[in-house]
């Protein structure tokens, strides 16, 4: 049996969404495979661990059992868990060995953008996802669509500032966008999740709140021309590398301009909800040459940014015209409700996303990572090195 250290919580807006997906991990792994272990990392950045983290009632009552500060080594196979601050190991050979897989359930800040994915990298065990470089890609939504414009994925017109350049003249840079794109506009923080920070604008005045509000969150904003009338069709894509597959597509209902926070969250989790799909159309009703379209986009987003694991790619359909809008690497829920039409369980989709983490582990193995070059017998100090 494996271990699982699933990684969760953090700083991050999204932290409380985060909970949710590792909660959701915790219930639906296979058990007879997999033995998860939950390693929480609060709002203030201490990596926790208690049994108390396997229940989901812990986090709503705010009531922990003997909560227990942990590190990582960043040392090269070093998958224990340490004691903070003795460095003593957390578990022996009498109860469980170190960890096997990874799997990183953060969502945002810290966890989704390529830092946790860093760490897990220079510690050389197999986790569950998107890589480094596709984490903070998919993160960043401005380098994402520059990535999609350079690989002939449609995308919306848009551009960007940074904090810095907006504080020092405000009005240079809301008569530079008023020339660049029409109204109505969508303001974001450029790394950020769940719509927070998100605002759409009609003129200056709007488009002036906007950005203040978007750099509260992030020191890059991007602006992006609206698309009137939406339809917004989801799309998630498995695999790694060439061999990748689609799942349904959905579609979002009752939402006006903005998909919310609580539109994604609140309401689709609600108690008094009889029908989990009550606020969405799973398969979404379009064409299938539509969703031929959608799909392949959908593969192509995920290859151009060497995503793997299981990402969820959002677009904005206007009559027949499809823009991408966002990869989501790790999205809410996993989304796992697109792919049990397709004939995955939660389980079963769990244990793929294991197992893509392990052959993606054993490739980069495959690398060779030293180079006898006898540099040091061939340079002296402060010459060039000698011919």
């Amino acid at each position: 049996m494996k271990n699982i250290g699933i990684l969760f919580g953090g700083r991050s807006v999204e932290h409380e969404v985060s909970v949710i997906t590792a909660m959701q991990i915790i219930e639906n792994i296979d058990k007879t495979k997999f033995n998860p272990i939950p390693i929480y990392i609060n709002k203030a950045g201490e990596w926790l661990i208690s049994d108390s983290f396997l229940k989901f009632e812990s986090f709503k009552n705010s009531k922990f059992d003997n909560p227990r500060k942990i590190i990582l080594s960043p040392n090269y196979k070093d998958a224990n868990l340490y004691l903070h601050p003795n460095n003593i190991k957390l578990f022996t050979k009498k109860d469980l060995d170190s960890i096997d897989v990874f799997f990183p359930a953060l969502h945002g800040t810290n966890g989704e953008d390529g830092t946790i994915q860093g760490l897990l990298e220079l510690i050389g065990i197999p986790y569950v996802g998107a890589g480094v470089l596709s984490s903070a890609v998919g993160m960043d939504k401005i380098i994402m669509k520059d990535i999609f414009k350079a690989n002939g994925i449609p995308v919306v017109d848009y551009t960007y500032y940074y904090r810095n350049t907006w504080m020092l003249d405000k009005k240079v840079i809301l008569e530079d966008i008023e020339s660049k794109i029409k109204y109505p506009l969508f303001v974001k923080p450029a790394n950020l999740g769940s719509s927070i920070g998100i605002s759409k604008v009609k003129n200056k005045e709007e488009l002036e709140s906007a950005l203040n509000l978007a750099f509260s969150y992030d020191r890059k904003a991007i602006i992006e021309k609206a698309v009137e009338n939406p339809r917004e069709i989801n799309c998630a894509v498995m695999g790694y590398e060439n061999e990748v597959e689609a799942s349904l597509c959905e579609e979002p209902l009752g939402w006006k301009e903005i998909l919310s926070f609580d539109d994604k969250y609140v309401k689709q989790n609600s108690k008094t909800s009889k029908d989990s799909n009550k606020n969405k159309n799973i398969p979404a009703n379009i064409s299938d040459e539509l969703r031929i379209k959608i799909e392949n986009y959908a593969k192509d987003a995920f290859r151009a940014i060497d995503c793997r694991g299981n990402a969820r790619i959002d677009f904005l359909v206007s009559e027949e015209k499809v823009y991408v809008n966002e990869i989501n690497t790790l999205p809410g829920s996993i989304a796992f409700y697109l792919w049990e039409g397709r004939g995955y369980s939660f389980k079963e989709l769990i244990s793929k996303m294991i197992d893509i983490a392990i052959k993606a582990q054993k490739d980069k193995e495959n690398n060779i990572y030293t180079y006898d070059s006898n540099l040091f017998n061939r340079t002296q100090f402060g010459t060039k090195i000698k011919k």
